[in-house]
């Protein structure tokens, strides 16, 4: 039971990852794409290789250019892969239609042959006047009328069947010609990889003597980082305390102003009862006037019989009671619109909180800060790939591109603070309710503090540092804590 209990497991494990194999045009997609990128990659290496000197910019775009290369190489062997499937399934088919033509022309050879032994007009006619009656004879005229068309339609197969023969063998020829071109494409792809693979190495030598410059390099970028890191969890800390304040502001004054309304409403019922009240007591006064006129006009007509039955009042106060529910009866009030649900661990008004759900729903979809790119440095802590001894941490993504490429804002929001600190240039923090985007290593800003962006609205220009490198920190944060921006941009 167990041995198959396991195979139907390795069947369904075998059968998800085939159906997750992405099809011949994806492939296809994926290497332009990747052709594509290798090709911005070089121009920002161009850059980068201005600087006589090696340099980290030249360093983390030649590794960045040698990952996509690997990857093309690899999306390449997956198409060689789809193609050797295909040439099999279609040299298979061609096999078994050679087959069907073999079988469709032996039968129509042995309908020809019958056809012509029996080609004769007197064997035809006897055929027919050999019949029973004359419901017999239009019988065996339908069966000659459809032998004819069999006939006709077995040469019609044979044709079709030729047809497709010479078609499955057209792509099979097309498709080997495509396999080719890609095993060359693949072979000059390798040789490009072993290239950069020694241009890595020979870049890395070069660092390696400079280790001691790179240290110190390295110390100022981690102080100006921290700094950068100390006055954005300040603003947010201060921007958290402020959005508690108008949220608790907000719920005060509706506090209050439901208070006030509640007061209203029962100031104006007690006013509805009391003119209730008094409409009842005029109503009693009228009642025991009657009562005591009827009750003297019955003692004049029914003095012999010496008995005193006052008149019902039962009409008069059921009709005071109507009166009374009718003004007492509470008024339809319209349900009040229900505010966007707070999943954060502190209060927000109720536009921040649909401004932050908003954000959160597009995790995975926001566009990148730049139009095209790379990452080059990820999230989180890492060992310098040249001071081995070193761990750096980035707070968030570093993105390069080409010079002077705008910065633009990923969601739409508003700007928190604009900031300069030296080594990180110009910053601009963008608030969206519970979450905040920082945009760092910017030329030029192009926004103001409290002013409104919308999504991929230009916010400034990106700068180039002392390596030569354009490129962009990036961050993303929820509330006061740091989270990877890669999971939040689109892949």
């Amino acid at each position: 039971m167990r041995r198959v209990a396991l195979f139907l497991m390795l069947v369904m494990l075998f059968a998800g990852s085939f159906a997750q194999q992405p099809d011949r045009a994806e492939l296809e997609r994926r290497r332009s794409a990747m052709l594509k990128s290798i090709k911005e990659t070089e121009e920002q290496l161009a850059d980068a290789k201005k600087d006589t000197r090696a340099t980290m910019g030249q360093l983390r775009a030649l590794q960045n250019k040698l990952r996509k290369r690997r990857g093309l190489i690899q999306n390449i062997n997956q198409e060689i892969g789809q193609i050797n499937r295909s040439i099999k399934h279609s040299s298979e088919e061609i096999v078994q239609l050679r087959k069907n033509l073999g079988v469709l022309k032996m039968r129509y050879a042995q309908s020809i042959r019958y056809a012509y032994k029996s080609r004769s007009s007197y064997d035809m006619l006897a055929f027919l006047f050999s019949a029973d009656d004359f419901n017999d004879a239009l019988r065996r005229m339908k069966y000659l009328k459809k032998y004819r068309d069999h006939r006709k339609n077995q040469a019609e197969q044979i044709r079709l069947t030729q047809d497709r023969i010479q078609s499955q063998i057209d792509l099979l020829n097309s498709e080997k010609v495509q396999k080719d071109n890609l095993l060359n494409t693949e072979e000059t792809q390798k040789q490009s990889l072993e290239d950069e693979k020694a241009q890595v190495d020979k870049v890395v030598a070069q660092l390696k003597g400079r280790e001691k410059e790179l240290v110190a390099e390295i110390n100022k970028k981690k102080k100006a980082a921290d700094k950068l890191n100390k006055a954005v969890q300040d603003i947010i800390q201060k921007q958290i305390e402020l959005a508690k304040k108008k949220a608790e502001e907000e719920e005060r004054k509706r506090k209050a102003a439901a208070a006030l309304a509640a007061k209203k409403a029962k100031e104006e019922e007690e006013r509805r009862r009391k003119a209730a009240a008094a409409n009842n007591n005029s109503n009693n006064n009228s009642n025991d006037i009657n009562n005591y006129a009827n009750k003297g006009s019955n003692m004049v007509v029914k003095s012999d019989t010496k008995t005193d039955i006052p008149p019902s009042s039962t009409s008069s106060s059921s009709a005071s009671d109507n009166d009374d529910n009718t003004d007492t009866k509470p008024k339809a009030v319209d349900k009040p619109t229900p505010k966007p649900k707070n999943t954060y661990n502190y209060p927000m008004t109720p536009e921040a909180t649909a401004l932050s759900n908003s954000f959160a729903s597009n995790k995975g979809k926001l566009p990148w800060p730049v139009e095209k790119g790379f990452v080059a440095v990820g999230f989180g802590k890492y060992k310098h790939p040249i001071a081995e001894k070193v761990e750096m941490e980035n707070y968030g993504v570093d993105i390069g591109t080409s010079p002077g490429a705008k910065a633009r804002a990923v969601f739409e929001g508003t700007v928190t603070s604009v900031l300069y600190i030296p080594g990180k240039e110009w910053n601009v923090i963008i608030s969206h309710g519970h979450f905040f985007t920082v945009y760092s290593q910017l030329s030029e800003v192009s926004v103001k503090k409290g002013q409104a962006v919308s999504t991929k609205q230009a916010i400034g220009k990106v700068g180039i540092n002392e390596d030569g490198e354009s490129f962009i920190n990036f961050q993303v944060w929820s509330g006061a804590n740091k989270v990877d921006p890669a999971y939040w941009i689109a892949k």
